[in-house]
């Protein structure tokens, strides 16, 4: 095999901030979160300003390069509009102790529709928020209520109209395809309000059915509780995701990522960091980390038990050559754009002209990328490359 080219320099890093309290847990969810009384909520933004404050000791320790500068913080959940705007003014400060914010950086703020209040928007935008990422699931009723969301189509428009009008020029959300009871009229009614009602970015996922969930238990059981009997099968959701890909492109939603579109100008500069591969610094509950150290890089993460946080041992992964290497091509692969051929081909030619003749792969003017077929079967793609690169 030719050598591996694996390096990534970067002067600024992105945040993640986890704020794991709801004020309802959805049945389809799988993350940590939940809900807490508002005393819980104190206890841990103080521990949460704490880990910020330390992060810069913790990557010394684990021997990687931590760049003081942020480019893209990004508060996610959870429910993180839910803190009050004092918490949301400590987290702030423990971040600017801890970094220098850049002028015109990405600040992003998760929220469910009419869960953002006037006080804490204005105190967001005040300390530089200026994306806001809406979890609206669906604009059908029946599918929204079926798995535990409490907003309607109604307000979800209507809090779309009134961020808007607030200042915000990023407002995005996300879809789910594979709800209860969704077909695929109901699922072009929800591409089409989301397309015509003033977002800018889209993120589109299909329904995760698995046993940390209380619907995906329900589903591998076989049972009928939380609407799980109307959870359509698989090849209907791939299906509703493949209509979302033609749909969203024809309505100015470029696709960009295997599930993010967004019009021009307008994609996730926080989130590309992941699929890129560049650093980033999570804090919090089952918050995640990604530091360059020597050819390779470190992976870290917190518990995902609330009780553990701030006692329990960060989770640490040791990247080395090889690693980064697969790294950067199967997280490269999720992008449109694919990957550059010249540091890929050498090594996995071989599998990439078969997957080209199969219609999985594209090989176009030095790049590679997965075709819409390829996309929907991306963990076939990236296990047979994988394989590959071990031979």
């Amino acid at each position: 095999m030719k050598e591996l080219v694996v390096a990534i320099e970067a002067s600024s890093v992105g945040v993640y901030v986890s704020v794991p309290f709801c004020r309802a847990k959805c049945s389809f969810c799988n993350f940590a979160s939940g809900v807490s009384s508002p005393a819980v909520i104190d206890e841990y933004v103080e521990k949460l300003c704490a880990e910020i404050e330390a992060v810069g000791e913790t990557a010394a320790g684990l021997g990687a390069r931590l760049p003081r500068r942020v480019d893209t913080i990004y508060f996610g959940g959870g429910t993180p509009s839910l803190l009050a705007p004092r918490q949301l003014r400590e987290i702030f400060a423990g971040l600017g102790r801890g970094f220098e914010i850049e002028d015109g950086a990405e600040i992003t703020l998760e929220s469910a529709p009419g869960q953002i209040a006037e006080a804490l928007l204005a105190e967001a935008m005040r300390l530089g928020v200026n994306r806001v990422s809406l979890g609206v699931q669906s604009f059908v009723d029946r599918e929204s209520a079926a798995v535990g969301r409490t907003h309607t189509e109604r307000e979800c428009v209507r809090e779309i109209a009134r961020l808007r009008a607030a200042g915000l020029e990023d407002v995005g959300a996300d879809l789910i395809a594979g709800l209860p009871y969704q077909t695929r009229e109901s699922w072009a009614h929800s591409l089409s309000v989301a397309t015509g009602v003033g977002l800018t970015h889209l993120s589109v996922y299909m329904l995760e059915v698995d046993e940390d969930s209380r619907l995906g238990r329900e589903v591998i059981a076989g049972g009928t509780r939380f609407h799980a009997h109307g959870v359509p099968q698989e090849e209907i959701a791939a299906e509703l995701y493949e209509q979302a890909c033609e749909a969203l492109p024809n309505a100015g939603f470029a696709q960009y990522e295997i599930s993010n579109f967004a019009l021009a100008g307008h994609q996730s500069r926080h989130n590309r960091k992941y699929w890129e591969r560049k650093p980033y610094v999570g804090v919090g509950l089952d918050a995640h980390s990604m530091l360059l150290c020597g050819e390779g890089a470190v992976r870290f993460a917190n518990p995902d038990e609330l009780t553990e946080y701030g006692r329990a041992a960060l989770e640490v992964t040791r990247v080395g050559v090889r690693e980064a290497f697969e790294e950067r091509m199967f997280l490269g692969l999720r992008l449109s754009e694919g990957v550059c051929s010249r540091e890929f081909v050498e090594s996995l030619g071989g599998a990439v002209k078969e997957m080209v003749e199969d219609g999985l792969v594209w090989d176009e003017g030095g790049r590679w990328g997965l075709t819409l077929r390829g996309r929907m079967v991306s963990n076939e793609v990236f296990g047979r490359l994988l394989e590959d690169v071990a031979a």
